[in-house]
């Protein structure tokens, strides 16, 4: 979203995140600043500000493919962000949307399924699509033949990514539609304690192993759940207590409520329709904060507003505004850390950083690490050409 003695990883994970989360609101608390939620994430050795590689570095390589995962790993993001799903023979996968249509060739291997959910595949299945090729149509100016033929990753393959280089990064985890996936929080569980990413040993730092840039994966908080649904947030409590969780945040149905507004016009973009939403009332978004915090989570993403969202990728990614200041301050007032999404321009880093946002989910973590002073010391293209890409 990441060295201590194995005996008492767990009890101290557990300390840490009792202590961060429960300390008794003083008048300080009333006008607390980002030094409070500073001093939350480094409890829980959360960098300040967090970088979440959104689907990995998913600006300059197909999104949650094995580019865009070693691009945002060397780059030096603090965590490897995915989406999770379950193929309907109990694989753990990584993939945004709910159908494949959008970002693999779905249409031509399995025609008669193209609209079919990814929970009726098999592994095997999904293994013969083409994950990679869509990019280079969408944004020729970031085409790469390497990217043609790209598979989709499973979590065992993203997490190997994780492990392999000189950067020790975190898992940011996000339970996809779990309705779609009755049990993936349990299976999710005997998944990271299999690999020791959550228990008794995880975060020990291997005998011999130096540090890197970034070692988010020695630290209590290697392991990040994030959900938009309630009853997820309340399964992954159940099944993972101590490890950190963030209830995502959204607008409109099921949501937070927002204000009656104009229909979307016929050429209105869904970015500056959303734009356009607004919270209906500071007691609703409370009432979210609130569930967040008394169900386990240390944080919420809220989503945000690109500033410049005319473009074919950022339209994608500006929504409706849930971080205003009013809704930090009140977030922090609970608490809660706040990891923002999905910011990309380095205007709006500076802008929500100022605001107290204590992390951010990007696309372009370049763009992020070199805003927070963190610039990396290779370029995306010296990446990408050393994996043959």
């Amino acid at each position: 979203m990441p060295s201590r003695h194995p005996i008492a990883r767990t009890s101290l994970l557990a300390m840490a995140i009792t202590a961060a989360l429960s300390a008794t609101p003083t008048l300080a608390d009333e006008t607390r600043d980002a030094s409070s939620s500073a001093q939350t994430s480094a409890a829980l050795g959360i960098p300040d500000p967090a970088v979440i590689a959104h689907r990995g570095d998913s600006f300059n390589a197909p999104e949650s493919t094995r580019p865009a995962y070693l691009l945002a790993r060397d780059l030096g993001a603090d965590y490897l962000e995915l989406d999770l799903q379950r193929t309907r023979d109990g694989h753990l996968v990584a993939l945004h949307d709910n159908t494949l249509q959008r970002t693999t060739n779905v249409a031509e291997v399995f025609p008669d399924r193209a609209d079919a959910p990814v929970s009726q595949f098999t592994l095997a299945e999904l293994k013969q699509l083409d994950a990679g090729s869509w990019f280079n149509t969408a944004y020729p100016d970031r085409a790469r033949p390497g990217f043609k033929g790209l598979k989709i990753m499973t979590l065992d393959e993203i997490r190997d990514i994780a492990e392999g280089g000189s950067n020790h990064p975190g898992l940011y985890i996000e339970t996809k539609v779990p309705t779609l996936f009755p049990g993936i929080e349990k299976d999710l569980k005997q998944y990271l304690q299999a690999h020791d990413w959550i228990g008794p040993q995880a975060g020990t730092q291997p005998a011999g192993e130096s540090n890197g840039a970034v070692n988010v994966a020695y630290t209590p908080s290697r392991v990040i759940l994030q959900t938009f649904e309630k009853p997820s947030l309340e399964a992954l409590q159940q099944q993972m207590p101590n490890v950190p969780k963030i209830l995502l945040l959204w607008g409109g149905e099921g949501s937070i409520p927002l204000e009656q507004s104009a229909p979307q016009g016929t050429d209105e973009t869904d970015a500056d329709y959303y734009a356009r939403q607004k919270v209906a009332s500071k007691a609703d978004y409370g009432e979210w904060l609130s569930y967040a915090k008394d169900h386990g989570a240390i944080g919420v993403g809220p989503s945000t507003i690109q500033s410049e969202h005319d473009g074919d990728f950022s339209r994608q990614f500006s929504y409706s505004e849930l971080a205003a200041p009013w809704m930090i301050d009140m977030a922090h007032e609970h608490h809660l850390l706040v990891h923002a999404y999905t910011v990309d321009q380095p205007a709006d880093l500076e802008t929500y950083r100022q605001h107290g946002v204590d992390g951010f989910f990007t696309n372009r973590p370049t763009v992020a690490l070199k805003t927070f002073d963190r610039a990396p010391d290779q370029s995306v293209n010296d990446i990408l050409t050393a994996y043959d890409y």
